[in-house]
């Protein structure tokens, strides 16, 4: 016979652990379903309603003109894509580079303190504030929106995530490989750039794919910098469409030309994201 069938005390405390497990146990099920059902919903709404705006002109022509059958987002394609690969390309390097000085040089430092912290603002500083800093450094000073504007300001959102994720990345990497290294003879440069880099490559490849996948969507830094433009460019001196800022205008618009290129957009940004999603996950996976 067991030991809490002979106690009553004990077996009233087994019963209530059981109840509070029981209820907790459900509660986190409810959530779980609650979330899953909105995403499901608005993964279907995007689906349905986006492909039926797809066609060959959206890859192929510029943003129509209301009430204009034709048209498509190509220079909101080609423009979102401009300056998410540049925004990328100039915030992961920076955002390595700090990352790797926060993990290994700068851990018991004031400078490595005051650079966390002011990180750590980055990160969870509201996009939009990002683009008015930007507007207020860069568009009105030179009186003129540009998508150079809205690659820094895309680089701004880019950098604190590549940091955070390459210093935990680095700091997860166990020290002995770093002594085997140093007892070896190698300086301290080579034992990051060849072992603990390349030890903790996917988990900050990872940190820039995610990255990457967030900048991918945002509209209020672009409304601030780039602004938009109807017409076809690469120019980065001027004004430069983007998808976000393109499904914003279309998604408001009373045009049904508009809202279908608005769904259509949607439809194209939620797969691009998604993908970026499922690599970032299989390289952490990989990384375990």
């Amino acid at each position: 016979m067991s030991l809490t069938a002979l106690d009553p005390g004990r077996m009233r405390k087994h019963s209530g652990r059981k109840r509070i497990n029981a209820i907790a146990l459900t509660l986190s099920l409810g959530a779980m379903a609650f979330g899953l059902f909105w995403l499901a919903w608005i993964l279907f709404e995007t689906i349905r309603l986006g492909i039926g705006g797809l066609a060959v002109s959206v890859f192929t022509q510029s943003t129509p003109p209301p009430q204009d059958t034709s048209g498509g987002l190509a220079n909101a394609i080609v423009g979102s894509g401009i300056m998410v690969g540049l925004a990328t390309a100039i915030g992961t390097p920076i955002g390595v580079m700090a990352g790797v000085y926060l993990a290994e040089y700068g851990q018991k430092t004031m400078l490595g303190r005051v650079t966390q912290f002011f990180n750590d603002i980055l990160l969870s500083a509201p996009s939009i504030v990002i683009g008015l800093f930007i507007y207020a450094v860069i568009v009105a000073r030179f009186k003129s929106f540009s998508g150079w504007a809205g690659v820094f300001a895309l680089s701004l959102i880019v950098i604190p995530v590549v940091i955070r994720t390459t210093e935990n990345m680095l700091v997860l990497i166990p020290n002995a490989l770093r002594e085997a290294a140093y007892a070896l003879g190698t300086p301290k440069w080579k034992v990051i750039w060849s072992v603990t880099l390349k030890a903790a490559r996917a988990g900050v490849i990872t940190g820039v794919l995610l990255a990457l996948a967030r900048i991918a969507g945002e509209t209020a830094p672009l409304l601030f910098t780039a602004l938009n433009n109807q017409f076809f460019t690469t120019n980065l001196g001027e004004p430069m469409a983007s998808l976000p800022v393109t499904i914003f205008k279309f998604a408001m618009s009373p045009y049904d030309n508009w809202r279908e290129l608005a769904w259509a957009g949607v439809f194209i940004i939620t797969l691009g994201v998604l993908a970026l999603n499922i690599l970032a996950r299989v390289f952490f996976r990989n990384k375990h």
